[in-house]
């Protein structure tokens, strides 16, 4: 086994070990090159790994599963485990006529193949986490992390970005032909995969917005149901995810179309052309991608600390709207994301106005958060203004009271 360079610490560590102690079974899922195996590794030192996605080890599990799994009476990491779908059906055999806690890791990169195929065979025997590329409090720990926020938006979190001193555009690029393409064409059969690059621009111009299938589909060229196809495949590939809108219990209209977000703004920025964080801090669609970075740092910092919380959004009829709100266990957060560097005085003034709606509605102890480009922390009449690079806070205190 050839050795691993020295770590990064990720915020998913913790989670992972301790879901380790309770299944015997635990899937690590995520984008490729977001750290799953680094991570799996790191926590998990002793045990033998092995990567699937060699074919000489693929064909061996495919081939004889019985035999390929006896070759580790103590467990093992299986690495891009979705390359072998048929192994996990094998696995709870052996799981169930060995029951001891974190003996099998396995990761992947296929988000509703893997989940359902893990989910089917494994339920009750696993615990299934979320690995997504480095936020903002994770890239502290990289010599390559971005100076300032537009650096950050347009290099986006994929640990690569961070740990050498690459182009971060050019690597993008790649990974759109050298891996997002190609997981694409194993999910589905594209036959014109001019058009799907033309739709998946397309899809980055249009994060943060609400997902029109029809709009979209007329504008790359494709029918609607392609266009609903085309979707859910880069949502499988972590490319994208859809938040939903919150319903409660109040006498609005609220709007039900799911919001898009791109999981990487950097990606989507390199999509667009956007190569560097001064024509970023002066493209028109700067507020969209900021908005998509918070909403991807939620998610991240959800999965390290708040597993059981709920992200989505509000919005009525009328357009009052709030762009996150986070449903933890005993409170919700109400967030603005506004790309501003210097507060202003309007921008809670629809939201304290939401949050009270929310709160009638029956979510707990509705609190409303601006998350903003500026630097320095403020609570104005009531309000949380929190700096851009300080989302992390939000739920580690949470955290910190839990533990009392």
């Amino acid at each position: 086994m050839a050795a691993l360079r020295k770590p990064h610490p990720r915020l998913l560590t913790q989670r992972l070990l301790l879901a380790a102690r309770d299944f015997p079974v635990v899937t690590v899922t995520g984008p490729r090159q977001s750290g799953k195996s680094t991570l799996c590794r790191m926590a998990f030192p002793k045990k033998p790994y092995v990567n699937l996605e060699a074919l000489d080890e693929r064909a061996f599990a495919t081939r004889d599963p019985r035999a390929f799994l006896a070759q580790f009476p103590h467990g093992a990491i299986l690495d891009e485990i979705q390359r072998t779908p048929d192994l996990t059906s094998y696995l709870q055999v052996d799981v169930d006529e060995v029951r001891k806690a974190g003996r099998w890791i396995l990761s992947g990169s296929q988000h509703g193949l893997l989940t359902g195929a893990v989910s089917q065979s494994l339920a009750g025997r696993n615990s299934l986490l979320e690995l997504l590329p480095l936020c903002v409090a994770e890239q502290a720990n990289f010599p390559h992390r971005g100076k300032t926020l537009w650096d950050y938006v347009v290099r986006g979190g994929f640990p690569a970005i961070a740990a050498k001193p690459v182009d971060p555009s050019a690597w993008l690029l790649n990974y759109v032909v050298t891996y997002l393409e190609r997981d694409v064409r194993d999910i589905r059969a594209i036959s014109d995969f001019s058009a799907f690059r033309t739709f998946l621009r397309l899809t980055a111009g249009r994060t943060a917005h609400l997902l029109n299938l029809a709009t979209l589909g007329a504008d790359a060229g494709v029918s609607q149901p392609t266009s609903k196809s085309w979707i859910s495949v880069l949502e499988a590939t972590y490319a994208i995810t859809r938040i939903q809108p919150f319903f409660v219990n109040i006498r609005k209209r609220l709007v039900k179309s799911p919001k898009l977000h791109f999981i990487d703004t950097g990606l989507a920025c390199a999509l667009l052309g956007i190569h560097d964080a001064k024509t970023l801090a002066a493209h028109p669609s700067r507020g969209p991608l900021f908005e998509s970075f918070i909403a991807s740092e939620c998610l991240k910092l959800i999965q390290a600390y708040a597993p059981t919380a709920t992200l989505g959004y509000y919005r009525d009829q009328h357009g009052e709207e709030a762009d996150l709100v986070v449903r933890l266990a005993n409170r919700t957060l109400v967030i603005e994301v506004k790309s501003g560097t210097t507060i202003a005085s309007d921008w809670d003034r629809r939201l304290q106005a939401i949050a009270r709606r929310l709160g009638e509605g029956g979510l707990p102890d509705p609190t409303c958060v601006v998350i903003y480009g500026g630097t320095n922390e403020r609570i104005i009449d009531g309000t949380r203004y929190l700096p851009w690079n300080a989302v992390h806070t939000l739920f580690e205190k949470r955290t910190a009271r839990t533990r009392k």
